[in-house]
């Protein structure tokens, strides 16, 4: 098993980063190594810190601004190669259709729930460690 799994967070929002570390915890599974944190507040950080590599997944806050999460993950699918899977925060069960669109793994809404986000992000992280062992 690796030591960790990185995690890229973007928003905009400190307490939505927060958020996302808080239900995510120090592991979001028993069978999961520990999860690093990557938090980005821009874009640029984003694609900045997914060209260096070596993240395990993306969460990305749809409702971020200037550039919101659904945008930035249907760039970064075009453009990162092997790109992490990405789990989408929405404002609204409704949007969905968008997350969709984006071409997000996975969607959860706003605020993060606890139980939810961490087998939602857990199962992301299994899919793309077991493809990297």
């Amino acid at each position: 098993m690796r030591a960790t799994a990185r995690v890229l967070v973007y928003s905009d929002d400190a307490g939505t980063r927060e958020q996302v570390r808080l239900a995510a915890g120090r592991r979001p599974a028993a069978d999961l190594p520990p999860v690093e944190f990557l938090e980005c507040a821009t874009l640029p950080a984003v694609l900045k810190a997914l060209d260096e590599g070596g993240a395990d997944a993306c969460v990305l806050d749809g409702e971020a601004v200037p550039a919101g999460g659904m945008g930035v993950c249907r760039q970064i699918k075009d453009e990162i190669f092997r790109c992490p899977p990405v789990l989408l925060l929405m404002g609204r069960p409704q949007d969905a259709w968008l997350a969709t669109w984006s071409r997000a793994d996975a969607a959860v809404t706003l605020p993060v729930d606890p139980v939810e986000f961490p087998e939602t992000l857990a199962r992301l992280l299994r899919a793309r460690l077991s493809l990297d062992a």
